[in-house]
């Protein structure tokens, strides 16, 4: 059984129909003390670093995934809730995140690009993998994503799964251990995206 994390920061309608279309129905969950009975949680996430951390601390869901963490069954973030894995985020200022996975959330540095890009970075992007990882399991070595996004992770190598280039190369997917991240978004990436999804009910 899956769990769609709900904690009002998240396009839960599409993470949900994915998961209707490779036939494994998930559940959204508001509740903390529900997450315990799911086999695997999905923390999805759209908005702002700060304002999603106040949310999750406010309804106890901080301390929820914390535990569910430590339980040893998978967990996905995805986009926002990937950042939400990490240590901190400089977005509107300093903020803590959940800190499973050691890193800091920086916005594009603009003035290291080799040539002029919009940000945020929207659209198809390639993702390089760059670690054997059960989600990418049956994909090449290289394959097209949707991403939206104005600011990354910077994370040790140790954590990166999967790297893109968007006027530099930024880790655009992470794991440690049962924790794994994904910057873009799989639910609106298609034919790779639900492949992914897929992946993940099988860790």
């Amino acid at each position: 059984m899956t769990a769609i994390i709900d904690y009002n920061m998240g396009n839960l309608a599409s993470v949900r129909n994915a998961f209707d279309k490779i036939g494994a129905p998930a559940t959204v969950v508001r509740d903390p003390e529900r997450l315990k009975a799911f086999d695997r949680i999905v923390l999805p996430g759209v908005g702002a670093f700060g304002d999603a951390m106040d949310h999750l601390r406010k309804s106890g869901m901080d301390e929820a995934i914390a535990n569910f963490a430590q339980s040893g069954k998978p967990m996905l973030g995805i986009c926002l809730g990937m950042q939400l894995l990490l240590e901190s985020s400089e977005e509107f200022g300093r903020h803590e995140g959940l800190g499973l996975i050691p890193g800091e959330v920086v916005r594009f540095d603009t003035s290291k690009f080799p040539k002029p890009l919009k940000v945020p970075h929207m659209g198809w992007n390639e993702l390089f993998v760059k670690a054997d990882t059960p989600l990418f399991k049956g994909l090449p070595d290289a394959f097209y994503l949707y991403f939206v996004h104005s600011y990354h992770a910077v994370c040790e190598p140790q954590f990166v799964m999967g790297e893109t280039l968007y006027g530099y190369t930024f880790p655009s997917a992470i794991r440690r251990g049962n924790i794994f991240g994904l910057q873009p978004h799989p639910e609106k990436s298609h034919k790779n995206g639900l492949h992914i999804l897929k992946n993940f009910l099988e860790v």
